[in-house]
């Protein structure tokens, strides 16, 4: 593959939500309204990082218009599939500088035409990408965790490196389907009663664990501690110099995009993971989730330090 091969990823974001922000920076309040969701932060981190993305998602109702409109604006090819039923939202309020829930909806639950209509669209876009990155929805029972499962054997099994950041029984189905690279956070180990406890051993146990279940790589993320990857049987501790911040919400989805996009254009498990550790980190330093400039997160890859852990 050329070294100037950006390579090609495919993004299922199967309802994405429209984002409302209210800020206030100086003496007046600001209101920002973007299109957002777990898919919609990662397909804006890949592109950012200079891959050809291409967008799957279903959009619904008034709301669903207003996020279409706003997908124009971002560098991504978008295939969505239209339905009735209404998309998911939030309003949120940050002008104390935390984030207070005003309001939210995770969206209808994808019904049997619009799963059929999604898959099928989802299947072909993922057969034409290297890598294909299977997003969560912000409910679980918006999407059925079958429809990953299927989605993780089609995809795998035609030759394509799937990458998952999931949580509960989605987890549990694209790992039933098989994934390249897993990326989880040692929260979601937790709750999942998947770790016994947030020690290094223990979560590098619960990885051998999730590996055994069927991802071929796993990367967990530990809020502001470093990193603990298992590339084959090797586990690594995945540094970098801490960095001020923000808003710590949208850095997983920016480290499952950075890992995505290394492996898109070829790279290596370990390159892959030094870019997603840095486009977390950065991500952390800004108000907008999934973003970061490029030349920011190649300085930032040359800092993290990847050290074996030894027990």
């Amino acid at each position: 593959m050329p070294a100037d091969d950006p390579g090609t990823v495919m993004v299922f974001a199967p309802v994405p939500q429209l984002t409302v922000t209210i800020e206030q920076q100086s003496g007046e309040p600001e209101l920002h309204v973007h299109p957002g969701g777990q898919g919609i932060w990662q397909a804006r981190m890949c592109a950012g990082l200079g891959a050809s993305v291409t967008l799957c998602a279903v959009v619904g109702g008034e709301i669903g218009e207003i996020i279409a409109l706003l997908l124009r604006d971002e560098q991504i090819e978008v295939r969505a599939v239209r339905r009735s039923a209404g998309s998911g939202w939030y309003v949120h309020d940050r002008r104390d500088g935390s984030r207070d829930e005003i309001a939210e909806h995770a969206g209808a639950p994808l019904g049997r035409h619009d799963l059929d209509e999604i898959y099928s669209t989802t299947l072909a876009a993922g057969m034409r990408a290297r890598v294909s990155i299977l997003s969560g929805p912000a409910a679980p029972d918006v999407v059925t965790p079958e429809v990953y499962r299927r989605l993780a054997t089609d995809l795998g099994t035609h030759g394509g490196t799937v990458v998952a950041d999931l949580s509960g029984d989605h987890l549990t189905a694209v790992l039933e389907g098989g994934v390249g690279f897993l990326k989880v956070s040692h929260e979601e180990l937790l709750d999942a009663g998947r770790a016994a406890d947030d020690s290094v051993d223990a979560l590098v146990g619960a990885a051998r664990k999730l590996r055994e279940e069927g991802a071929g790589a796993v990367m967990i993320s530990r809020a502001d501690q470093p990193g603990i990857a298992l590339l084959d049987d090797e586990p690594l501790l995945v540094e970098l110099p801490s960095l001020q911040v923000v808003d710590h919400r949208g850095a997983g989805d920016s480290m499952t995009a950075g890992v995505a996009t290394v492996l898109a254009r070829g790279g290596k498990p370990h390159e892959a993971i030094r870019t997603g550790a840095a486009a977390g980190a950065l991500n952390v330093t800004r108000h907008g989730l999934g973003t970061g400039r490029k030349e920011a997160i190649l300085e930032l890859t040359k800092r993290v330090r990847l050290s074996p852990i030894t027990s």
